[in-house]
This record gives C-alpha cells, structure tokens and sequence, in this order.
C-alpha cells in the first residue's frame, strides 16, 4: 500500500471513529435520559474529583505566506489522525462553573509540502514529514447547564500549553540538511462542546473542541534566504479533538 492509500485509509478510519463516537453520544444520551432513576445524584456536589480521557485528533497547520508574489511560495499541508490520553482533575466554582485541568499526551503526523520547489532537482526536498508527540497542559473553564435527568450539556473555553518532544528545535541541522524544525514551548488556546451522561456507576462525558496555536512555531532556518522557511510569516496548530471522558 502507497502513503497516499495508506493517509486516506487513516482518514478513512478517524472519520468513521469520530461518526461512531457521535452515535455512541447520541445513543448513551437518549438512553440516559429516559431513566426514572437519577444516577450519581450527589456527584455534582463534590468541589473536586477526578477522571481520565481518551480521544482523537486531526491537527495540521495554519500557514501564513509573507508575500506569495515576491517569494512565489505555495505551500499545502496534509494531517494525518492521531491520539490523546490524559488525566483530568476538575474544581467546582459554582453550580454551573468549574475549572479543568487536563494533562495529558497528544499524538499525531503532518505532512509539509513545498508546491514551489517540486521542480527542483530532488524532488524530496519538497516534502516534510513532521511527526510529533505533545505534552498538552490545558486549563479551560467548564460552563455547564442545569442538569436534566442524566444528562448535562456544557461549553468549554480556555488555553492550554504545548511541549513539542520532537520538535528538533535544538538540532544544528536544517531544511538544508532535510531536517525540518519546530519550537518545543508553544501556546493554544481551545474552545468547545460536550455532554455530561450521568451513568449508574460514573460519568461519562464527550466533547468536541478546536485548538488554535497562539504563537509561531516554525524555527527559521540559518540562511535568511532558505526556500523553506523565509517565506512562512506564521505557521500554528489548529487542530480538531473527540474526547471521551470518565470522571
């Protein structure tokens, strides 16, 4: 199998995780929902507990040309599927508002690709594979409806901090050597959705959410001229994650 069959299987497979998980959320509601027995019926009135996650993701980047008539750059970017586990640890404000830890580790591949020097004589020097591994620290604030039966809709905003374990931002070498390099220390900012199903024995929580780089995380290359790098003005995360929790 080719990598461009093998990249679309993968979409192919996160796509049909993330329908799956959709239907999963729908389903465990409706049936959560129809329940006479109010399940965890002092769970809400803890200050703090504890949970675990589990979940996808498909990041790539944003990218920013400086001036694409002067520097006659085009760059394209392909994600791939990844993966995310963490931990979370939740403080309860209020009734309807609570503070969110969530470390945990993040998965997850790019492919870079330099339109403007596929004509060049080595045709790989047009493409990058960023593979990464994350340390992703996020703080968000959790505003949560009133609860209904066993169910509990929220919204989620906050920021959370990235460590690039495969960033390479220290390696001597660059584009100039086929070595492509990213900062370690980044910083997003995410907001999005779920739902609390308040099951007999835990809580079961999915969301969705985007996360958007704040910063800009290419490292220039040594040469001010590079091909590769001068002509990036910005290039940051965005990402899309589907996360199960259970507190």
């Amino acid at each position: 199998m080719g990598l461009p069959q093998f990249i679309l299987q993968v979409n192919k497979m996160i796509k049909n995780a993330l329908l799956f998980g959709f239907f999963l959320t729908i389903s465990t509601a409706f049936f959560a929902q129809r329940e006479r027995v109010e399940n965890l019926p002092t769970f809400d009135d803890r200050k703090i507990h504890y949970g675990f996650y589990l979940g996808l993701n498909q990041n790539d980047f944003k990218v920013n040309i400086r001036n694409s008539n002067v520097f006659g750059a085009d760059i394209t970017v392909e994600p791939t599927a990844g993966f995310n586990v963490g931990l979370i640890a939740e403080y309860r404000f209020h009734k309807n508002l609570s503070l969110r830890f969530e470390p945990g580790l993040m998965t997850n591949s790019k492919k870079i690709i330099f339109n403007h020097l596929k004509t060049t004589s080595n045709p790989r020097d047009s493409i990058r594979e960023i593979g990464s591994t994350y340390l992703h620290i996020p703080a968000v604030l959790k505003f949560s409806t009133d609860r209904y039966k066993n169910i509990r809709p929220y919204i989620l905003a906050g920021i959370s901090y990235d460590h690039n374990f495969s960033s390479n931002e220290r390696n001597q070498d660059d584009n100039s050597a086929g070595q492509f390099r990213m900062k370690t220390s980044n910083f997003m900012y995410e907001v999005g959705m779920g739902i609390d199903i308040y099951l007999y024995f835990f809580k079961f929580s999915p969301s969705i959410r985007g996360v958007f780089a704040i910063n800009n995380e290419i490292k220039y290359d040594d040469d001010p001229n590079s091909q590769w790098t001068s002509p990036v003005n910005f290039m940051g995360t965005r990402g899309v994650f589907l996360n199960f929790a259970f507190e």
